[in-house]
């Protein structure tokens, strides 16, 4: 006899893109149980990003300390579990670590996880997922041996909520920086979090002059941390401090940078979390790629509005050649980017410029 489920676990951990994305296993969660709580496991730094989402009831943090400390993190998990009395365990890591969480919790009738070697008895509902290379694929796959016994409904778009308070305080914030709300903005991307996620710089500043040039348009650069913020400011100093680049605007937590994706007419730059979140707040986007990070596993839910470029976009043999990483990133070249850029901020940009004058 199939148990009522009231209550439900997903485990997500890791970076910011990750768990952006594994919001529409909440999402579909939410859809196929409405009366469930759903409570979403995230690391500390990333957690508030998701606060005031629907389908998130419950938003448990464990801190960097609570991660090095394994007898704290055993701790937890165990005090987690025994009060929480889940009805569904939902384990998109599928790690050693995170099997501890089904361990202290074997009266859970659904321990859901990938299908791996040490996990047949912890997780009893395992799904084989390798080979798949789109990352909303892989994670709603989790719930496919769920389908024999409930009505799953799948939802495959991720998104993230701002409050109305939230936004108009960054709409001030970028006033006040300068940013005029009668001609469009673009976010972008131009430093990273891993510094070998960085396109040649020079290149960067070569297409975001075409940008300049062709569109009129303002620029904000984004960027995390002392390391991005200096990168930030060095390129729009070798810009000329150019008066439509603004690096002043400053969101000083990931909930700043989404209410800011709010007001923004696009995204470009380097692959990464603010990625995800643009595409989160349905704003076009275009992204580079670095050599190793599949476009198709990263983005997700591809389209006319989310697109992006990738090595084996300009050389299909360049994996097989002897090449370093970063000959390999070079082979990307300003040309192949504007080639695929401008058709996109044609369709998005000059239409919004329409709209804003109207």
């Amino acid at each position: 006899m199939m148990k009522e489920i009231n209550k439900i676990i997903v485990l997500r951990f890791r970076r910011v893109g990750d768990a952006v994305i594994s919001t529409v296993l909440c999402s579909s969660l939410k859809k196929t149980f409405p009366e469930a709580e759903i409570h979403y496991v995230l690391n500390e730094n990333i957690a508030p990003l998701f606060e005031n989402h629907p389908d998130i009831n419950k938003i448990i943090r464990f801190s960097n300390d609570d991660m090095k400390s394994f007898p704290t993190y055993i701790a937890m998990v165990k005090r987690i579990m025994k009060e929480g009395r889940y009805d569904m365990i939902v384990d998109t890591r599928s790690t050693i670590k995170t099997l501890w969480f089904s361990f202290f919790s074997l009266q859970t009738p659904y321990r859901i996880g990938e299908k791996k070697a040490y996990n047949p008895i912890l997780h009893n509902y395992r799904t084989f997922v390798e080979g798949v290379t789109d990352e909303v694929t892989k994670t709603l796959l989790l719930l496919k041996p769920l389908e024999t016994l409930f009505d799953i409904r799948y939802e495959r778009t991720f998104k993230l909520y701002i409050t109305d308070k939230e936004r108009e305080n960054i709409r001030i914030k970028m006033t006040e920086g300068g940013i005029d709300f009668s001609r469009p903005v673009i976010i972008c991307a131009v430093a990273a979090r891993l510094k070998h996620k960085i396109w040649n710089p020079d290149k960067m500043k070569n297409v975001l002059w075409k940008i300049i040039e062709k569109y009129n348009v303002q620029l904000i650069f984004n960027f995390g941390g002392s390391d991005e913020k200096n990168f930030a400011h060095r390129l729009h100093r070798e810009m000329e401090n150019h008066p439509d680049i603004f690096t002043n605007i400053e969101a000083n937590n990931l909930r700043e940078l989404a209410a800011m994706f709010t007001f923004a007419d696009f995204f470009f730059g380097n692959e990464g979390g603010p990625r995800h979140i643009a595409q989160s707040f349905n704003v076009p986007g275009f992204a580079i790629y670095p050599p190793g990070t599949s476009k198709k596993e990263w983005l997700p839910n591809a389209s006319d509005r989310f697109q992006g470029i990738e090595l084996s976009d300009v050389s299909v043999h360049a994996r097989t050649m002897e090449l370093s990483f970063s000959e390999q990133f070079d082979l990307i070249t300003v040309g192949a980017v504007w080639e695929r850029l401008d058709p996109m901020l044609e369709q998005f940009l000059v239409r919004r410029t329409m709209e804003l004058s109207l």
